[in-house]
């Protein structure tokens, strides 16, 4: 069985002191392919000195929502960064109003450059949708992410906002949060998604599954997510565990 999580952030000093002990854990649990998701433009040589030697890892380019910047970044800055062969998506952009570290339109403003980015290179964008639906979905309908496809990330919305982003082609992504127990209507969310356009993923070094909740999340844990969506789509852990790992493939053109 081989599984695939589609975001994680192992280049965080979280990982520094046991960083390659972590890599030989995912061999030996079968997580066989991961992507690396930036949250900042200086982030970047860090992430390509981490996917350089790896033939297993790759990476993405762009700012968090709520990331406080000295300069915003560009559209011509994100696509020159992106054009490193190993890079597969714009992100993780989005719209965040749980946190209030930047306002609504800063937000918003670099969310579109992201998204003009991913239409240039032709990958896909990783959004980061909290609190925040309806501005959200109607940025990604008004910047036209059809052209170019998605990923929402760590999905932890209604299943009318899950609905409105396939309908835009979007895959869903779920974390660690769909395995908590007062978190039935996000299973009930990921048992109606349709088996072609769901994917998985730690968000590592957040958000720990059950039975790993409150310790640092890593690749390895990504199993229990797909132990979760086999469990309330009455499905087995190697079924969900060959269609997610296909549904990144596509939607990361590997």
């Amino acid at each position: 069985m081989q599984l695939f999580d589609t975001h994680c952030h192992i280049d965080f000093p979280h990982f520094d002191e046991d960083r390659d002990e972590m890599f030989a854990r995912m061999a030996e649990n079968g997580v066989s392919k991961i992507v690396a998701v930036a949250v900042e433009i200086e982030q970047t040589p860090r992430l390509i000195d981490l996917v350089e030697f790896r033939d297993n890892v790759w990476f993405s380019v762009g700012v968090h929502p709520n990331h406080e910047v000295e300069q915003e970044p560009s559209v011509e800055e994100l696509v020159e960064l992106s054009k490193h062969e190993k890079c597969v998506a714009i992100g993780e952009t989005g719209m965040d109003f749980f946190r209030d570290a930047l306002p609504a339109d800063i937000q918003e403003t670099r969310f579109r450059t992201h998204l003009k980015a991913a239409h240039i290179v032709n990958k896909p964008v990783i959004v980061h949708m909290r609190d925040a639906d309806e501005a959200t979905l109607r940025i990604l309908n008004d910047e036209d992410v059809v052209g170019c496809g998605g990923i929402m990330h760590c999905f932890s919305s209604s299943w009318d906002a899950a609905s409105a982003a396939l309908d835009m082609g979007m895959s869903i992504s779920f974390s660690g949060n769909v395995t908590f127990k007062n978190n039935q209507a996000l299973r009930d969310v990921a048992a109606k998604v349709p088996e072609d356009m769901f994917l998985i993923e730690t968000d590592s070094p957040y958000l720990a599954p059950v039975p790993k909740r409150g310790k640092r999340n890593e690749p390895t844990y990504v199993r229990h997510v797909a132990e979760c969506l086999a469990e309330v789509r009455g499905v087995s852990v190697e079924h969900i565990a060959e269609v997610s790992t296909a549904n990144a493939l596509k939607r990361f053109n590997l």
